[in-house]
């Protein structure tokens, strides 16, 4: 049972979930949850502990032990003991949380770790299931889109200026785009209560006004766009 206001904002990659989720949730003076970070840390993790990802055994052996510790406060996210939190805006880690995000195991791992940090209430959660599987009551559900080449080319800029190399942006998106949506566990689908909103010729700022605007109206909780 949550004790709070959750507030769903699922899409694929490339539509500003991040941005857009922060700033809503500072503009709510709420908590905000990177269940994406949580995939990608994941990925990283079992890829160096030399889990193997076609042996499901293996994968739901390294679930069973696997220690995650995630901050609603600072955001950062520690698995075994290890701070992947500066090391998950890569294209690495966003290609293997895509393909662990395909186990059931891991899933059921992960979504047990989110329904308990979401169950706190007062939250800003964004993610490609959030409003279908984590929180299918959750008070507010978004789902954001873009068109293909407005999300590439968003994720080209985002890659620049972390200083990485934007190479074959657009193909990585399109396969993902692809096993998010085929996946047998939680597809990557807009919940039919959700409010959408193609960000394709919006600003980050029109975007963030528009998902607050449809928080009052669903919370009618004041002035949201302070």
């Amino acid at each position: 049972m949550k004790k709070g206001p959750v507030i769903a904002i699922d899409g694929p990659g490339g539509v500003g979930k991040s941005s857009v989720s922060k700033r809503v949730a500072e503009s709510l003076g709420f908590k905000y949850i990177n269940t994406g970070a949580m995939y990608r840390a994941f990925g990283l993790a079992a890829k160096e502990s030399y889990v193997d990802f076609k042996d499901d055994l293996n994968l739901q052996d390294y679930c069973r032990d696997i220690n995650i510790e995630y901050s609603t406060d600072t955001g950062r996210i520690m698995i075994d003991g290890v701070d992947y939190t500066d090391r998950i805006g890569t294209d690495r880690a966003g290609e293997l949380a895509s393909k662990v995000a395909t186990k059931p195991s891991v899933r059921a791992t992960l979504s047990a770790c989110q329904r308990m940090l979401g169950e706190e209430g007062r939250v800003v959660m964004e993610g490609r299931d959030i409003g279908t599987v984590i929180f299918p009551d959750a008070d507010v559900k978004i789902f954001l889109d873009a068109d293909h080449e407005v999300r590439a080319e968003r994720r080209r800029d985002e890659l620049v200026r972390s200083g990485a190399e934007p190479s074959k942006v657009s193909d990585i998106l399109e396969e993902r785009d692809k096993r998010d949506a085929s996946r047998q566990a939680a597809p990557l689908k807009q919940a039919d209560d959700a409010v959408h909103i193609d960000t394709s010729s919006m600003t980050l700022d029109e975007v963030v006004k528009k998902v607050l605007t449809v928080v009052n109206e669903r919370l009618n909780i004041g002035n949201t766009g302070r």
